[in-house]
C-alpha cells in the first residue's frame, strides 16, 4: 500500500489520561480490527478482480492482536468489531474471539462476515464469546449475486444465517449495498426476507471506497430506500431506543413487524458522532475509515515497545482525527485501499 506512515512519536498536545477524545470531543469506544485481507468473493464495489494478498506473514497473530487490544482498553474501548477481507477465512477465528472476550473491559465482540463460510462455525463463535453478528448480502437471486460478487455461494450465504440463528445469535443483520440501477431493486425482496426470518435489515449507501470509479449518481439514498420499503411493506418510524453514535438510523416498522437500518454516509455523514478507529491486518492503525495516513504499529506489537508506550500513540493518532471525510466536497480524496485491505 502506497499511504504515507505517521511519525508514530505521541503527539505531545493530546491528553494523557482520561477517556479516548480528539479535538472534537468526539470519546472513541469503539475498535475494527482485520484479521485478513483475504476474501472468497469479489465484490464490484469493494475490490478488483485481480489481486495480490498479503503474505500470511505479514498478519498480526492473534497475540499481537489480542496485546494491541489489552493496550486500548483501559482507554475506554469496549467494543470490537472483527472484519476482512473475511474474517472467516482466518484460520481458528473462534480462539481469537475467545482471546478478546477475556481482555478486562472488552464487553462487546462483533464480527462481520459474507456468510460464506459461516455455517460450519456459527455454533464454535457463539461458544467462543461472539455475540454480534452483521451477514453481507446484496441481493436473493443467484444470477445477480454472481453479477454482484463475480462468484457463486448465495446458498451457503442463506445457510449461513439460518445456522446462526441456530446458534442463539440475536439480532443478526444483514447488511446490503444499494446502488441505484444495480441493486434498488434488492431493496423490497431483502426487507421481506428479513420480516420473515426475524433479522435486521440494513442498507448502506453506495461509498467511493472500491476499486472501481466511483460515480456519486449511482449513489441510492437513505430516504429513497425508505419511501420504496413505506410504498410496498409497511410504515416506519424511528426507534425508540437509538444510539446516535452508532452509524445505521434505526426505524422499527409500526406493525411491530421488525426494524431497518440506513447507513447514510454520503447523504448523512455521521462523521461528527463517530467512535470508532481501526487496524489493519497487518498492523496499521486509521483513525477513519477514510484515512490518508497511518500508523505502522506492527514493528511495535513484535517488539519491546510497552503497552502505555502503545496507547500513547493510539492517543495522539485519535487526537490527529479530521472532522470528516468530506466526501460531499471537492476536497475528497480518495484513499488509496480498497475496502477489503481496510477492513470492513
Amino acid at each position: 500500500m502506497n499511504l504515507p506512515v505517521l511519525d508514530p512519536l505521541p503527539i505531545d498536545e493530546a491528553p494523557r489520561e482520561g477517556p479516548l477524545i480528539d479535538t472534537f470531543g468526539r470519546i472513541h469506544n469503539n475498535l475494527r480490527i482485520s484479521v485478513t485481507d483475504r476474501c472468497n468473493l469479489r465484490c464490484t464495489y469493494c475490490m478488483p478482480e485481480e489481486v495480490a494478498f498479503m503474505d500470511k506473514r505479514e498478519l498480526l497473530s492473534f497475540e499481537e492482536i489480542a496485546r494491541f487490544v489489552k493496550a486500548v482498553a483501559p482507554l475506554g474501548i469496549n467494543k470490537v468489531r472483527l472484519t476482512g477481507g473475511e474474517p472467516l477465512m482466518r484460520r481458528e477465528l473462534p480462539r481469537l474471539v475467545s482471546m478478546l472476550s477475556e481482555i478486562p473491559g472488552i464487553h462487546d465482540v462483533g464480527l462481520t462476515t459474507n456468510g460464506i463460510l459461516l455455517a460450519p462455525s456459527a455454533q464454535a463463535l457463539f461458544d467462543a464469546g461472539l455475540r454480534r453478528i452483521n451477514i453481507s448480502l446484496d441481493t436473493l437471486n443467484h444470477e445477480h449475486f454472481r453479477q454482484l460478487t463475480r462468484r457463486d455461494g448465495l446458498d451457503d450465504v442463506i445457510a449461513g444465517i439460518h445456522a446462526a440463528k441456530q446458534a442463539g445469535f440475536h439480532p443478526i443483520k444483514i447488511n446490503a449495498v444499494s446502488i441505484r440501477g444495480i441493486t434498488e431493486h434488492e431493496v423490497i425482496p431483502l426487507a421481506r426476507f428479513a420480516r420473515q426470518h426475524h433479522l435486521e435489515m440494513r442498507f448502506i449507501e453506495y461509498m467511493p471506497i472500491g476499486a472501481d470509479l466511483w460515480e456519486r449518481d449511482k449513489v441510492y439514498f437513505g430516504r429513497e430506500i425508505l419511501d420504496q420499503i413505506e410504498t410496498h411493506i409497511g410504515a416506519l418510524a424511528p426507534a425508540a431506543k437509538y444510539d446516535p453514535k452508532a452509524p445505521a438510523q434505526d426505524f422499527d416498522y409500526i406493525d411491530g413487524g421488525g426494524r431497518v437500518g440506513i447507513i447514510a454516509s454520503v447523504s448523512r455523514p455521521f462523521c461528527m458522532s463517530c467512535n470508532r478507529l481501526r487496524l489493519t491486518a497487518e498492523g496499521r492503525l486509521r483513525n477513519c475509515l477514510f484515512a490518508l495516513t497511518e500508523i505502522d504499529l506492527k514493528p511495535m506489537l513484535r517488539g519491546k515497545t510497552s503497552q502505555d508506550e502503545i496507547a500513547a500513540i493510539v492517543r495522539g493518532n485519535v487526537w490527529q482525527k479530521w472532522e470528516g471525510h468530506e466526501i460531499n466536497t471537492a476536497r475528497f480524496m480518495k484513499p488509496d485501499r480498497t475496502m477489503h485491505a481496510i477492513g470492513g
